[in-house]
C-alpha cells in the first residue's frame, strides 16, 4: 500500500514532497518496502564548491526568448528544460543552485571539467592580451599548440589546420583526401556521425542527420558492430563489405575511408576487433587515405589509449580533432603528414577563426591538465570501475541490453526483449528523466533513441561512478 502511495503522481503526499524537496531531491532518503527490503535514494557526494546567488531571468523566460529568436530545430534533452548557470568540474547548477552531476560532459566535450581553473587561468591571461589576430600574422600560441598536439599524434602526423568544430575538420579532411589522391569516392560506416555540412552529411549514415539534398561520392558500408551485427565481433568479416564496395560501386580507385573508432552519436558502438587494420589495408591498395575521426575519441576519453584509433592497431593518414580539445572552447583540427598538406598549396585556403590565440591557449592547457593530472590513467581506472558495476546493473535489469564501451565514452543499450533485441526509446526517455530530477544527467543516442551515452569529464570519480549506477538503479527498479 505504501508503495503505491509513493508510485502515484496524482496523490496529495507525493505531490507534497515534490513540492518541498525537487531542488534538493539528494539531500533526502524516501523509503519503501520492496521485497522487505528498505531502499532509499542515493546521496550525491560531497563537492566543495557553492554557486553564487543568480538574479538573473527565469528558465521560463529564457525558453520564451528561445523560442521566438533561435532556429526551431533546436531540441531539448529533456520534457522540461533545464536551465543551467554555472558549472565546477563534473557538475553544473541550475538557476536555484541545485547540484547535477554532468555525466554526460555536454556532449564528450568538457575533458579536463567545467570552468576548470589552470584552463580558465590560460583563457583568461591570453585574452587580456591577445584575443584574435588570424593566421595571417605570427602568434605563440597557435605554434605551441600545434607542436604539442603533433607530439602526440604517431608518424610523420605533425601538420595541423585548425578549425571551429568537428564538422569542419571532418569537411576539411575530406577534401584533402579528394584533392590529394584525385579521386572522388568516399567511404563511410553505416550509423556514423562526422558532421552537418555538404560532405559530412553525406558521410553521415543516420537518417536523423540526414536532409534530403544532393549527397554525392559516399558508399556507406557495414558496420562492424559487436552486438546487433551480423558477423558478431568478426572485425575482419565486415572488411569485406569494403573490398566488395571497391569492387562493385567505384571505378577501383577511391579518395578514402572515415570511420569513428568508437560510433559516438551513433550509440557508443566499439568497431569490431581487427576491423580496421583489414580494411585500411584495402583502401591504401585502392589509392585511398584512412581518415580517423577522433572528435569523440580523442583526448584520452578512452582511457586505455590517447587516441581511439590506437585500440585497433592502426596509424591513419588523417585524423581530425574537436569536442575535448579545448575542454568546450570552439575548436578543431586537421592532423596529416606535411606531404598529404601539401595539395592545399595549390590555392588558399584561410580559415579566419582557426587556430585562434585564446582557442589555443585553451587546446594547450587542456593537454598540460591530461599529462599533469593523470587524466588517462583516471579514464581507464574509474571508467572500467563504471563500466563493470554497469555489467552488474544489467544482471539486475532485463531491460539493460548492452553494456559497451572503454574508459568514459560508455553506451548502455536498452531494449524491451533481450533475445530480440527491441528498442526501448519510450522506457530511456523516462529513465532520464527520472535520473535528472534525482541529480544525474546523462545523454542518449542511437537511431532508435535508445541508448544512453556517458561520457563525463575525464575528472569524473570512483564516488561518481557510484551515484550514478545507484540512481539508475532505483530508477529501474521503480518500473
Amino acid at each position: 500500500m505504501l508503495r503505491k502511495i509513493f508510485e502515484s503522481r496524482g496523490s496529495a503526499l507525493l505531490r507534497l514532497r515534490l513540492n518541498q524537496s525537487r531542488r534538493c531531491l539528494t539531500k533526502l532518503a524516501y523509503e519503501t518496502a520492496e521485497n522487505d527490503h528498505q531502499h532509499f535514494v542515493p546521496k550525491m557526494p560531497a563537492f566543495d564548491y557553492k554557486p553564487p546567488p543568480y538574479d538573473g531571468p527565469s528558465a521560463a523566460e529564457i525558453l520564451a526568448k528561445r523560442q521566438r529568436h533561435l532556429n526551431p530545430c533546436m531540441t531539448y534533452l529533456y520534457t522540461n528544460p533545464l536551465y543551467l548557470v554555472d558549472g565546477k568540474m563534473q557538475y553544473l547548477f541550475d538557476e536555484s543552485g541545485r547540484r547535477y552531476l554532468d555525466a554526460f560532459g555536454c556532449i564528450a566535450t568538457v575533458s579536463c571539467g567545467h570552468c576548470h581553473p589552470q584552463v580558465l587561468e590560460a583563457i583568461l591571461n591570453q585574452t587580456k592580451k591577445l584575443q584574435h589576430t588570424t593566421a595571417l600574422y605570427l602568434n605563440r600560441p597557435i605554434v605551441d599548440f600545434a607542436e604539442a598536439l603533433a607530439s602526440k599524434t604517431p608518424g610523420d602526423l605533425n601538420v595541423v589546420f585548425f578549425t571551429n568544430s568537428g564538422t569542419e575538420a571532418n569537411e576539411l579532411a575530406l577534401l584533402i583526401a579528394r584533392l590529394y589522391t584525385g579521386s572522388h569516392d568516399i567511404i563511410s560506416l553505416r550509423n556514423g556521425y562526422h558532421g552537418n555540412a555538404s560532405a559530412t552529411m553525406a558521410a553521415t549514415a543516420q537518417r536523423n542527420h540526414k536532409y534530403n539534398v544532393l549527397q554525392t561520392g559516399i558508399h556507406h558500408a557495414l558496420n562492424p558492430d559487436p552486438y546487433r551485427g551480423i558477423h558478431g565481433s568478426d572485425g575482419p568479416k565486415y572488411a569485406k563489405d569494403v573490398d566488395e564496395i571497391i569492387m562493385y560501386g567505384t571505378s577501383g580507385r577511391i579518395a578514402g575511408f572515415i570511420s569513428e573508432a568508437i560510433q559516438g552519436v551513433g550509440g557508443v558502438y566499439e568497431l569490431a576487433p581487427g576491423y580496421l587494420p583489414e580494411v585500411y589495408n584495402s583502401v591504401r591498395k585502392a589509392g585511398g587515405l584512412c581518415i580517423a575521426d577522433e572528435v569523440q575519441t580523442g583526448f584520452a576519453r578512452t582511457g586505455s589509449h590517447f587516441w581511439g584509433f590506437e585500440a585497433q592497431g592502426v596509424v591513419p593518414d588523417i585524423i581530425t580533432l574537436a569536442k575535448g580539445i579545448g575542454n568546450g572552447v570552439p575548436l578543431g583540427a586537421v592532423v596529416t603528414t606535411p606531404e598529404i598538406a601539401k595539395v592545399m598549396t595549390s590555392h588558399g585556403y584561410l580559415n579566419t577563426f582557426g587556430g585562434n590565440p585564446v582557442s589555443t591557449t585553451a587546446g594547450l592547457a587542456v593537454l598540460k591538465v591530461i599529462e599533469n593530472e593523470k587524466l588517462q590513467q583516471n579514464a581507464s581506472t574509474v571508467g572500467t570501475y563504471l563500466k563493470n558495476q554497469l555489467l552488474d546493473l544489467k544482471e539486475k535489469h532485463e531491460i539493460i541490453g548492452d553494456v559497451r564501451g572503454r574508459g568514459f565514452l560508455l553506451g548502455i543499450e536498452l531494449v524491451t526483449d533481450r533475445e530480440l533485441k527491441t528498442p526501448a526509446p519510450l522506457e530511456t526517455l523516462h529513465v532520464m528523466e527520472q535520473m535528472r530530477d534525482m541529480g544525474v544527467l546523462i545523454g542518449k543516442g542511437g537511431v532508435h533513441g535508445n541508448i544512453f551515452r556517458i561520457t563525463p569529464a575525464l575528472c569524473f570519480t570512483k564516488e561518481d561512478a557510484d551515484f550514478l549506477v545507484a540512481t539508475m538503479d532505483y530508477v529501474m527498479s521503480k518500473m
